[in-house]
């Protein structure tokens, strides 16, 4: 469930940024938030600003990294129910 919400959230991001306008730029709470729900994403474009990341390696990378958050954020859930 948690890697299905990461790809859909990166497959509405990569919708998003291939209907807009490339004309108006982007604004900062936009960047902000597309860096923020697409960590690993973030962490590439961070390091090496030059690397293109094409949408089904993100996708892919984001799928993960919200697989495997939610799978800490379960495993905390369960501990304090014991």
């Amino acid at each position: 469930m948690w890697a299905s919400a990461g790809f859909v959230v990166s497959a509405g991001w990569g919708f998003y940024f291939a209907t807009t306008n490339k004309a108006i730029p982007i604004r900062l709470i936009v960047d902000a938030l597309a860096r923020l729900t697409q960590p690993a994403a973030a962490i590439v474009l961070y390091f090496n600003p030059h690397y293109l990341l094409g949408l089904r390696a993100v996708a892919i990378a984001n799928s993960m990294t919200y697989a495997f958050v939610g799978l800490i954020v379960e495993m905390i859930r369960r501990r304090g129910t014991v």
